[in-house]
């Protein structure tokens, strides 16, 4: 590929720039507007929980594929396919008039965001030849990465407040089209046409993956002895077995497992997967308790996780320097352990909490996420070799993906299943007739009304009954997610107990990681 000109360069790294900012910023606006979300399309929690699961389990399912693609048919075509994917998506979704249609929308975005991520990073390696401008550059990305990540609920909840949850879909319209035709006359072209596609690995990923997510998020309101939940359990239980076996036996796997036989490896990437397991979860139900049980506007919801967003920001850079220095071990499992104190102190508060009461908990909870990011990315890439790193760089990725994908699935199962639960021996001990009670806790479960929507005209004490329902199974969620991060905790510690060798400063592959980890 000729060399580039230094206008055009810059050029380059604004389209990419520009077109991570409009991602990380959806993901943190939509969980903001879920509440908004649920009150005007009528959904419960499993409702809710497919809304982001569409998108996350999409993206995680097909980002190695989209890596493939690129390799083989051209990043620069692949990632504006994905970029008009995403942003075609994002029309979809602000027109969405049910929830069925909003997520088939977040699905779009989730395809869109698969084709478009690893193209970003591989076109800004090819882009910035010399070592010290990709490091710069990678930087840069990875900074604006985080600024979109730390505005996102600032700007969400203004937007909801005045414009509707729509909003937060349709401010992706006008940068993604602008990305998109900046992107078309100045990205440069790479392909190799080495790469094959995995189609069995990835039929069997797809079909795993969903299967096991819907039995987790329909059991609950469904029933766990469901024919339609069981088999889609069975299903998505076999189809992973077979992924594995497909994967170990494949020339060109999607996946190389073997990467996950090394301890160091495994220990790794179990981090990268626990921290997004807990945390991920938990942020998927923070909105629905900061604004359905406090009765927080939208803007003040958004404002409030500020402590949480700003720490990762500060967290992340620090983390990296530390892992350099003193191995990857400490900063792995101090963050670790800051998750779980933060997911258990979530759990001491109710209804009635304020602010100052939980407010130590938010900079907790996102300066033990930051700890995490860098030195999961640094471990492993310390232990392959360079040909190996891009592989070892997707897989981790892809891990950290699943680890949110399934925090949301089953956190997301351990809630709605106390809920249930809860709001029925409630109701029931208040003399509530039987249809009377089953209509309401599938409301509030499933993609009925949502119940716990205030202002809703509902009575009072009924209010009173599902807020007390939610926050008791809420606490029984965060407590599930802290036992597991901190037995992950444990796991990781022991796993990594020989302490390793410092890691080099000057790391192309390393940085670009941490970059992926803020974007994924």
């Amino acid at each position: 590929m000729a060399e580039l000109s230094s206008r055009r360069k810059y050029l380059v790294l604004a389209t990419l720039c520009a077109t991570m900012f409009m991602a990380m910023l959806d993901n943190v606006v939509v969980n903001t507007a879920l509440p908004r979300i649920g009150q005007e399309l009528h959904a419960g929690v499993s409702g809710l929980q497919w809304v982001v699961e569409g998108y996350s389990l999409v993206f995680a399912a097909l980002l190695l594929t989209g890596g493939t693609l690129g390799d083989r048919y051209g990043r620069r075509r692949i990632y504006l396919a994905g970029l008009a994917l995403f942003t075609a998506g994002s029309a979809f979704a602000a027109l969405s008039g049910t929830t069925g249609l909003l997520i088939a929308a977040r699905m779009t975005q989730g395809l869109g965001a698969a084709l478009l991520t690893p193209g970003s990073l591989s076109i800004l390696r090819h882009t910035f030849e010399d070592e010290r401008e990709r490091i710069r550059a990678i930087g840069l990305w990875s900074g604006i990465s985080a600024i979109g990540l730390a505005l996102g609920p600032v700007i969400g909840g203004p937007m909801v407040d005045a414009f509707g949850w729509a909003s937060v879909f349709w401010i992706n319209v006008p940068i993604g089209g602008a990305a998109l035709l900046l992107g078309s006359r100045v990205l440069p072209e790479y392909f190799t046409r080495t790469a094959r596609l995995d189609l069995p690995g990835q039929l069997l990923a797809a079909v795993g993956l969903g299967g096991l997510v819907y039995a987790l998020v329909e059991g609950p309101s469904r029933g766990w002895t469901d024919p339609v939940t069981l088999g889609a359990a069975a299903a998505g239980a076999g189809a992973l077995l077979l992924f594995g076996v497909v994967e170990l036996r494949a020339a060109e796997p999607m996946m190389d497992l073997r990467f996950f036989a090394d301890r160091v490896l495994a220990g790794a990437a179990l981090a990268a997967f626990t921290v997004s397991f807990g945390m991920f979860g938990v942020m998927f139900f923070l909105p629905l308790y900061l604004q359905n049980v406090l009765g927080w506007a939208p803007t003040g919801s958004g404002v409030a996780a500020l402590p949480c967003t700003a720490m990762i920001m500060i967290a992340s850079p620090l983390s990296g320097r530390f892992a350099m220095r003193y191995g990857v071990r400490p900063p792995l499992v101090a963050g670790l352990t800051l998750c779980a104190v933060a997911l258990a102190g979530l759990s001491l508060y109710g209804s009635g909490a304020r602010y100052p009461q939980y407010l130590w908990v938010l900079p907790l909870m996102g300066f033990g996420m930051g700890l995490s990011f860098a030195p999961a990315s640094i471990a492993v890439l310390r232990r392959v070799a360079p040909s190996a790193a891009g592989m070892a760089s997707a897989a981790l990725n892809t891990v950290r993906e699943l680890g949110g994908v399934v925090g949301v699935a089953v956190l997301g199962a351990v809630l709605t299943s106390r809920l249930a639960s809860g709001l029925t021996h409630r109701l029931e001990s208040a003399g509530t007739p039987p249809q009377v009670r089953h209509d309401i806790v599938a409301s509030v479960t499933g993609d009925g009304a949502g119940g716990l929507v205030r202002g809703s005209g509902l009575p009072p004490a009924l209010h009173r009954t599902m807020d007390a329902s939610f926050v008791d199974a809420l606490h029984l969620a965060v407590r599930c997610g802290a036992v597991v991060m901190a037995v992950t905790a444990v796991a990781v510690f022991l796993l990594l107990r020989s302490r390793p060798e410092p890691v080099s400063p000057v790391s192309g592959p390393v940085l670009e990681q941490s970059g992926a980890a803020l974007g994924a």
